[in-house]
C-alpha cells in the first residue's frame, strides 16, 4: 500500500496535473525549479489543490523519464522516480536532490522555487544576483573575498586603517599586524586582490576600511540598525551605513549605555553581573556582521526589547548548518575572508567556536540558551534572554571553578541549565540539548555528578538525574530538592499502596506518574511489592495491573 500523499504544495513538493498529458518543457521546468531551491518531491498525475487524478497513458512507464531529466538539465540532474497507487489510481513520484551547482534547463531556463505572499509556493526566474546567493548558501562562494571592480585603493580611508590597528591593540589581536606598513596590511588580510593587472579593494577591504562614501556607493546591501523597544513604543531606531570597525564601535557604545550591573559576592572577590554579557553580545553580533549575505538587501538588525536582544541578519543558515547541529558542525562562515580579518584583529573568536561563548555568557548566569527557533531559510535570527539571572545558580558554577581551576565546559552548563528548567532529566534528553549521542550525555552529567552538582536515581537504562542538594540550597530552593530527590523507596511504596487504597488498582503508568520515576523503575517497585505479597498482579502483558491482597 502507498503511503499518504501530502495535502497541499509547499516549498518542497509540487502537484502536477497529468490529464491531458503534462508537457516535457513542464516537468523539466518543475524538476529545475526544485533543484535550485531545497529539493524536493513532485507529483504527476495529482491537481493543484490534492486531487488524484492519475497519470496519462503516455507516462505509465514512468521510469523513463529519469532519463529524460538527465539529457535535459545542465548539469545533468539524477533524479529517482516511482509510481504509486492511490485511491485505485497511478501517480508519479519524482524525488528530486538539492542541487550543490545552479542548474539550467537545455533551454537556458534558470528558475527557483519561492513562496507568494499568501504562503504558496510559485515557481519563478533565478536572477543573476541570486546566483551568488545561492553558491553562497551552498559555501561555494566567498563574496567578501570577491573584488570590486569600480573601487581603487583611494577608496581606503586612513583613519580606519588607525582604527584597525587600535582594534588589534584593544581586543588582543593578531599583534603582528600592528607594525605592518599600509600596503602589507591590506595585503596580509586579503584586502585587496589583483584584478586585471591592477590591485583594487576586496568587498572584504571596502567594508573594513572603506571611506564611507565608498560603501555607501559600492556595497548597497551593508547596513545596520540599532533599534530600543519598549512594548509597542520605540525609543530608538537608528540605521547606519558604515565601515565594519566603526559601526561596531557604534553599536557597542549603544549596548554598554544601556548595560546594567549588580554585584554577587564569591568569598573575598565581588562579582559584577550584568543584564546582558558583553562577551556573548560581542560573538553574537559579529557573527551577524560575518555571515549575512551581502548580496541581499536589509539591515543587520539589534533590538533591545523588553525581556531580551534579538540580532538578525539577511541570509539563512549555509548549507549543513541546521538548528539540530549548530552547536556541533564545524564553523562554517559565510564570508570566509572576512570571518578570518575580524578574527586576526580580535572582533571574534579566534577558534572559530562563537556559538560556545554566546551560550556560556547565558547559561552561568542562570538565563535560558540563546534561542534561534525564528530563523528561517532567508536569515538568521538569535535571541539573548534577558530577565534576572539567578544569582545561586552562578555562585555554584563560580565555586566549581574554583574548584577545579577549570571553566565549566558549554555542554555542562547546558546540563546544569537544563536541570534546573526541567527538574528531572535522563540522558536522551541531555543527549538533544547538547546534540551529542548518548555516551557523550552520560559522560556530562555523571561528571557533575562526581562534582556533587547533580546527583543520579535509579540504574541503567532507568537512571534520571536531578540537581544537587548543594545546588538547590544556593538556589534557596531546599523543599525543590526534597520534592525531586527525597522519594525514597519506601516512600514511594506508601504513596503506591495509598493510590491502590483510593482507586482499587494501580498500573505501570500510574506508578510512573506518582512517585515520578521511570516506567522501569516503576515495573521494578511494583514487581517488588507483588513479591512481597503487600500487592497481587493481575493480567498481563500490557493490560498488567496491581490490587491489594
Amino acid at each position: 500500500m502507498s503511503p499518504p500523499l501530502p495535502t497541499r504544495e509547499s516549498l518542497t513538493v509540487e502537484f502536477k496535473s497529468d490529464r491531458d498529458r503534462l508537457p516535457d518543457r513542464d516537468l523539466i521546468n518543475a524538476v529545475a525549479c526544485l533543484a535550485n531551491t531545497e529539493g524536493g518531491e513532485l507529483y504527476i498525475g495529482v491537481e493543484n489543490d490534492g486531487r488524484v487524478t492519475g497519470l496519462h497513458p503516455a507516462h505509465r512507464h514512468f521510469s523513463g523519464v529519469v532519463a529524460l531529466i538527465a539529457n535535459r538539465t545542465v548539469p545533468p540532474l539524477s533524479v529517482r522516480a516511482e509510481v504509486l497507487t492511490v485511491e485505485g489510481l497511478f501517480v508519479g513520484r519524482l524525488t528530486i536532490p538539492k542541487s550543490r551547482q545552479v542548474v539550467a534547463t537545455s533551454e537556458g531556463m534558470l528558475l527557483r522555487r519561492r513562496l507568494k505572499i499568501d504562503g504558496t509556493p510559485e515557481c519563478g526566474p533565478l536572477f543573476p544576483h541570486e546566483i551568488a546567493q545561492r553558491q553562497s548558501d551552498l559555501g561555494l562562494l566567498d563574496y567578501s573575498a570577491l573584488p570590486v571592480p569600480a573601487a581603487t585603493l583611494d577608496e581606503f580611508d586612513p583613519l580606519e586603517r588607525e582604527r584597525l590597528r587600535q582594534c588589534v591593540e584593544r581586543y588582543n589581536g593578531d599583534r603582528t599586524l600592528i607594525g605592518l606598513a599600509d600596503e602589507e596590511l591590506v595585503g596580509a588580510l586579503g584586502l585587496v586582490r589583483r584584478d586585471e593587472g591592477r590591485l583594487v579593494p576586496t568587498v572584504a577591504g571596502l567594508l573594513i576600511l572603506g571611506r564611507e562614501t565608498a560603501v555607501r556607493e559600492l556595497l548597497p546591501a551593508h547596513e545596520v540598525a540599532f533599534q530600543v523597544l519598549e512594548g509597542t513604543e520605540v525609543r530608538f531606531n537608528e540605521f547606519r551605513k558604515m565601515p565594519l570597525l566603526k559601526i561596531f564601535e557604534w553599536v557597542d557604545q549603544q549596548f554598554r549605555a544601556r548595560l546594567v550591573e549588580q554585584e554577587l559576592r564569591a568569598g573575598l572577590f565581588r562579582v559584577p553581573v550584568p543584564n546582558y554579557e558583553p562577551s556573548a553580545f560581542r560573538e553574537a553580533f559579529v557573527n551577524a556582521l560575518v555571515h549575512r549575505d551581502y548580496t541581499r538587501l536589509g539591515a543587520v538588525q539589534v533590538r533591545w526589547e523588553t525581556d531580551g536582544l534579538v540580532i538578525s541578519n539577511p541570509g539563512g543558515f549555509v548549507e549543513g548548518v541546521t538548528l539540530e547541529n549548530l552547536l556541533v558542525v564545524e564553523p562554517r562562515p559565510r564570508n570566509p575572508l572576512l570571518a578570518d580579518a575580524l578574527k586576526r584583529i580580535g572582533l571574534a573568536e579566534r577558534t572559530g567556536r562563537g556559538i560556545d561563548l554566546i551560550y556560556e555568557g547565558l547559561l552561568r548566569y542562570g538565563r535560558p540558551a540563546p534561542n534561534y527557533g525564528r530563523s528561517t531559510g532567508s536569515s538568521v535570527v538569535v535571541i539573548l534572554p534577558g530577565g534576572e539571572a539567578d544569582l545561586g545558580t552562578l555562585q555554584t558554577i563560580i565555586e566549581e571553578e574554583n574548584r577545579t581551576h577549570h571553566s565549566l565546559p558549554v555542554d555542562s552548563l547546558i546540563a546544569l541549565s537544563l536541570l534546573r528548567s526541567e527538574r528531572r532529566v535522563d540522558t536522551s534528553r541531555l543527549a538533544r540539548s547538547i546534540q551529542k549521542d548518548e555516551a557523550a550525555a552520560r559522560q556530562v552529567i555523571e561528571r557533575l555528578v562526581e562534582a556533587g552538582l547533580a546527583e543520579a536515581h535509579g540504574v541503567k537504562k532507568g537512571r534520571t538525574y536531578t540537581l544537587g542538594r548543594a545546588v538547590y540550597q544556593r538556589m534557596g530552593q531546599p523543599a525543590d530538592y526534597v520534592r525531586q530527590a527525597g522519594f525514597d523507596s519506601i516512600q514511594q511504596e506508601q504513596m503506591v499502596l495509598q493510590f491502590v487504597r483510593v482507586h482499587g488498582r494501580i498500573a505501570r503508568k500510574d506508578a510512573s506518574t506518582l512517585c515520578r520515576i521511570s516506567s522501569l523503575q516503576a515495573s521494578h517497585l511494583l514487581r517488588k511489592l507483588s513479591s512481597s505479597s503487600k500487592l497481587r498482579t493481575e493480567g498481563s502483558g500490557r493490560g498488567t495491573y496491581y490490587v491489594l491482597p
